[in-house]
């Protein structure tokens, strides 16, 4: 019995002296996460426009169209054609002739008013329209079209909340220890539906919905367009995974 303890205690001193003396290499590695669409038969993408509501302070349609297009020049191997954004909420009011890609003949006529996902619902039949999509792709040699809905909207919450607070002890240290108060705090939601259209038939072949949110203490004054590319920095990498395959960055730790 007395020589098993002696032999398990000089195993454990052994491996104590090993770790030692061993040597840690970290390697970096990446990941590859195949695309969840199949655009091999595209030549080009048409980012084409989005019905889109919430607040005033930021036109989620056209912000956008700006970053999609933007992020697939730099990271598609796809063709991003250069157009006007389409009149999606105009052609689904019945404001402009649904064969039209052209600004809205009754341009002086107030806009619908869209503040939540209800509202939203009745325009939605325009992404069904295939012969419109069809249309659109024609004129565009056949893209791959992305369109879909933006909801950017003011969202505000209280409860209560854990932070830090530096404290000092009677004999002078620093310290920091958690504390939990209450707190009102407001911010913003970003809900974006990503429709993805063959440019060949007009039909829809994907779709994805994607909610980010974000709150801010109540003394923090954060523009909303700031918010809104805060999230779409959430947004954007999940929509881009959707098209070409992406490679995610990490490290192994090796021991020699």
């Amino acid at each position: 019995m007395t020589g098993r303890i002696n032999l398990k205690i000089l195993s454990c001193v052994l491996a104590v002296g090993l770790a030692g003396c061993a040597s840690f290499y970290e390697i970096p590695i990446e990941t590859p996460i195949a695309a969840k669409l199949d655009v091999s038969a595209f030549q080009r993408v048409f980012i084409a426009g989005f019905i889109s509501g919430g607040t005033d302070d930021v036109d989620g349609n056209l912000e956008t169209v700006r970053l999609l297009r933007s992020q697939l020049r730099m990271k598609s191997n796809l063709r991003v054609v250069d157009a006007d954004v389409l009149p999606l909420l105009d052609v689904a009011s019945g404001r402009t002739e649904a064969g039209s890609s052209q600004a809205p003949r009754e341009s002086g006529a107030d806009a619908p008013e869209i503040k939540n996902e209800k509202d939203l619902q009745p325009y939605e039949h325009i992404f069904a329209d295939a012969d419109y999509w069809k249309r659109i792709g024609e004129e565009y040699q056949n893209p791959l079209i992305v369109t879909g809905t933006v909801l950017f909207t003011p969202h505000s919450q209280a409860g209560m909340v854990q932070r830090e607070r530096e404290v000092i002890d009677p004999l002078g240290r620093r310290r920091v220890e958690p504390v939990r108060e209450y707190m009102e705090r407001k911010g913003f939601i970003l809900q974006e539906k990503f429709i993805f259209i063959d440019g060949r038939s007009g039909a829809q072949i994907y779709s994805e919905a994607l909610r980010e949110e974000r709150l801010y203490n109540q003394n923090d004054n954060t523009p909303a367009l700031s918010s809104y590319f805060e999230l779409m920095d959430e947004i954007i990498p999940r929509f881009l995974s959707t098209l070409s395959t992406q490679r995610v960055r990490g490290s192994r730790v090796l021991i020699k």
